[in-house]
């Protein structure tokens, strides 16, 4: 007894084609979908490591605001180094350094912060956030990508070259 196999339909063989392209179809989607919610952080973008500048480009006692990174590199009279966020505490405004004072005025509710950071006028609960900040051959790098929050000021945050 021989089993023989009926030829295949052009009905059948449509189904299997339409279901063949509909799979692939569906596998574009899915590898777009995919792909889209994967981050990508490009050197030099807020969320990876910002290389600011040299330390011999910021002088002492200055306030730098880096906008790719959102952050000011401030140096302090001691040659110290912060990265400080430049997001407020209260309401996360964007606070820009004023030169005249000499502190961070935030436009929103007016908290003020001294070069450090540290809150010299409420309603800010408490300092400005910092980001790492490293010297590698006398190059500033900050690590964007993971804020630091803190409750007061101490020197262990400052990075020295």
């Amino acid at each position: 007894m021989t089993e023989t196999s009926s030829p295949l339909s052009r009905r059948d063989f449509l189904k299997i084609t339409w279901a063949f392209f509909g799979g692939v179809v569906a596998l574009e989607t899915a590898g777009v979908f995919l792909a889209y919610l994967q981050p990508r952080l490009a050197e030099g973008e807020f969320g990876s490591v910002i290389t600011a500048g040299l330390v011999d480009d910021f002088p002492l006692n200055s306030v730098t605001h880096i906008p790719n990174g959102r952050f000011y590199i401030v140096r302090i009279g001691d040659g110290g180094f912060l990265a400080v966020y430049h997001r407020c505490t209260h309401l996360g405004c964007t606070v820009p350094w004023d030169s005249t004072t000499q502190k961070f005025v935030c436009p929103c509710h007016n908290s003020q912060f001294d070069q450090q950071g540290i809150v010299e006028n409420p309603p800010a609960p408490r300092p400005l956030d910092l980001f790492a900040l490293t010297i590698e051959n006398g190059e500033i790098k900050v690590d964007t990508g993971d804020i630091i929050q803190r409750q007061t000021y101490d020197v262990a945050q400052v990075v020295y070259p």
